[in-house]
């Protein structure tokens, strides 16, 4: 049988195909990345105002075509085009951030004379650049967070491999063309489309330094294990839980947990997953939650009116709609949707979930949500614990106490004070507690990943 050359790029909303891309091969992986380390030199001798000027003007050129990129990450993700319109807007916040940070992005004096036995020394260190980076990336937010590796490592001053998801390429290809027309080096970024042994094969150089990943917790073990000593910036996902108090506003409770569970049909590391709600104002909670469900208009994510498309696949799908069986069978309940139609999976919420299900411990990266009735704060902050996929999670309530009770008792990277766990900003750091991640994201904190330092030290 003859091995795929070629992968189809297949619209999720409509399961046509929209473009292919190449599968690159060992050969072309060791022939390309030898020219992309050839370049880090190139790189490296950038000064910080030209890094500053590439990515400003990268940010300038994605704002010149914004329907463009908005359009087509619709078309390849199945995100609707209010959202994609969205994910366009941080991208060009995520360079215009990068070229801020790459003018600031400095080491030092170290105070040597402070110490016994070098008191007739002087210096500094300063933060170098690695040399390449691997940048892995996921289909979720196809651009935004493909400029969540690549502008950092432009800042610093290294060159780039990136593998782009194969169901959701083609945004970052457009994006590596954008980057290059605002003059950073052609052979210092490149773009390889393909298949995990395409991302093996990237890994396993042995001269690439850092390997930043978005993904799955199993794929980050085989890329640890394929690519050996270097370092590694892993964001791995989360379970994330919106703990609701009686004392809350509550609508506007309601309205944000509906944002953060359903946003890009669910298929969100910071998503809302598990929603914990104090007793006394369960019932009204759940009334009003599904009310608001019912007013969601599921259809062409093309249509500006549409609040959810489709999954990236109809074979993430039938995966979602599994896992939801697999907790009825367990004595869940489903308080609304569960029915799919090829990728499109209804906004779905249950009660009753057994504390053992996948669905209160694991990321599930679908349109699914579980209510969960808890007697007081503390029990709410124990169940909320209770997953090692840890990244954010939000809480609801006006009492500040409470609120700095759960900051402090949260074992999250993140904790949302009434807004649901899917709040970001570009330039925060963002990662994961416990098996939610390694590392920092958010641009700065990305530029300290993906640098050195060096020390200078003078004696007289």
């Amino acid at each position: 049988m003859k091995e795929k050359s070629s992968i189809e790029i297949i619209n999720p909303a409509n399961g046509e195909v929209i473009d292919s891309v190449p599968i690159a091969s060992q050969k072309d992986v060791e022939l390309t990345a030898a020219i992309v380390r050839q370049a880090a030199l190139q790189c490296r001798s950038l000064s910080r105002l030209q890094r500053s000027q590439i990515l400003s003007k990268t940010a300038q050129l994605i704002a010149l075509e914004k329907f463009q990129f908005a359009k087509l990450i619709t078309q390849e993700s199945g995100k609707t085009i209010t959202q994609s319109s969205k994910e366009v807007e941080r991208c060009i916040n995520t360079f215009e951030l990068a070229a801020e940070e790459a003018k600031r992005h400095v080491g030092e004096v170290i105070p040597f004379d402070a110490y016994a036995g070098s008191e007739n020394r002087q210096g500094y260190f300063s933060r170098e650049p690695l040399g390449v980076v691997v940048a892995i990336t996921p289909f979720n937010d196809p651009l935004n967070l493909v400029a969540h590796k690549l502008a950092p490592a432009i800042a610093t001053g290294n060159s780039i491999l990136l593998k782009p998801s194969e169901l959701a390429p083609l945004s970052a290809l457009k994006l590596q063309e954008v980057i290059v027309r605002a003059g950073f080096p052609k052979d210092a970024i490149a773009v390889l489309t393909g298949d995990a042994i395409t991302g093996q094969a990237l890994v396993a150089l042995p001269y690439v330094r850092m390997v930043s990943f978005t993904g799955g917790i199993s794929t980050a073990e085989a890329i640890v294990k394929a690519g050996g000593l270097k370092k590694y910036s892993m964001d791995l996902g989360g379970n994330a839980p919106v703990i609701v108090l009686a004392d809350c506003d509550l609508d506007k409770a309601v309205t944000a947990c509906i944002s953060g569970s359903f946003w890009a049909a669910g298929q969100n590391c910071i998503g809302t997953q598990r929603i914990l709600i104090e007793d006394q104002i369960y019932a009204d909670f759940k009334r009003k939650l599904l009310e608001k469900i019912k007013l969601m208009k599921i259809g062409d994510p093309m249509d500006p009116a549409v609040d959810m498309g489709p999954m990236i696949s109809e074979r993430a799908a039938k995966a979602a709609q599994l896992k939801v069986d697999l907790a009825v069978k367990s004595g869940a309940k489903v308080l609304c949707g569960h029915r799919r139609d090829g990728a499109f999976y209804q906004p779905t919420v249950l009660e009753n979930v057994g504390s053992s299900a996948q669905l209160l411990s694991e990321e599930v990266f679908a349109p699914i949500v579980s209510l969960i009735a808890v007697k007081s704060l503390d029990e709410a902050i124990t169940v909320a614990n209770a997953t090692d996929c840890s990244l954010h999670a939000g809480i609801f309530t006006k009492d500040l106490a409470k609120a700095q009770k759960a900051a402090a008792e949260l074992e999250f990277s993140g904790v949302m004070i009434n807004d649901s766990s899917d709040y970001r900003f570009d330039a925060m750091p963002f990662g994961g507690y416990k098996y939610g991640g390694l590392g920092r994201e958010g641009v700065k904190f990305a530029m300290q990943e993906m640098s050195q330092t060096k020390v200078i030290c003078f004696a007289h």
